[in-house]
């Protein structure tokens, strides 16, 4: 690592070289946003943009969350050229389940009016026996994508009560959404809810605006 970060770190004396270390390996390891209070690396600005040019090297980038918080994710650029390779994308079982969550667990309570319109957390469980009744995967498929969505760190099973079987929400992976990458998922969600509604069609509208300006262009 110290090799990796010698041409970044040159300049600083010993002790801010272990601020921004700690601070590089609390934010790509951390399963929740770091509190910048907690790190010296995340508090200043000219040591934050340290710890950016740190993630940079491998793709990465910081994450704000909730003002006062961090976490790396992967840079816009980055996550679309892993997307196009076949070994980073879950197979289309685990993408139907994780959608189905994504529905019941935040796009429903969203409509609702009972979650904020940027956050992809919920309290909302969905209960294992909906994602039964709206999936038709067998029950040792459903269970054995649920149990590898979880291990990815992109669900999570939680009880709503003492007395309730409660279900699973969207896991701590989606703190690692940058902002775009939080709107596109958005967009996506709603054409899969709800693809003949109006918003999906202005959806559909916009993009196919993006692309002809980008075929203008080229």
């Amino acid at each position: 690592m110290s090799e990796l970060f010698e041409g970044l770190l040159r300049g600083y004396d010993e002790r801010r070289r272990a601020e921004l270390v700690a601070a590089y390996m609390a934010v790509e390891h951390a399963a929740e946003p770091v509190p910048e209070v907690r790190f010296p690396a995340l508090r200043e600005p000219a040591l934050r943009r340290t710890v950016g040019e740190m993630l940079a090297l491998s793709g990465r980038t910081l994450v704000r969350s909730e003002q006062t918080s961090w976490i790396s994710g992967y840079r816009d650029d980055v996550a679309a050229e892993l997307a196009k390779d076949g070994d980073c994308v879950p197979p289309v079982q685990e993408r139907a389940v994780l959608a189905l969550v994504l529905i019941h667990s935040v796009a429903i309570p969203r409509a609702a009016g009972l979650l904020e319109d940027d956050s992809w957390l919920s309290p909302y469980p969905t209960p294992v026996d909906e994602l039964r009744r709206r999936t038709q995967l067998p029950v040792g498929e459903l269970d054995a994508a649920l149990r590898r969505l979880r291990l990815a760190g992109l669900v999570s099973q939680v009880k709503a009560g003492a007395d309730d079987s409660g279900g699973f929400v969207p896991g701590p992976q989606f703190h690692r959404l940058t902002p775009a990458a939080r709107r596109r998922l958005q967009e996506e969600l709603i054409l899969a809810a709800g693809p003949d509604s109006p918003l999906a069609a202005a959806i559909r509208a916009r993009r196919r605006g993006r692309e002809r300006e980008q075929g203008e262009s080229e």
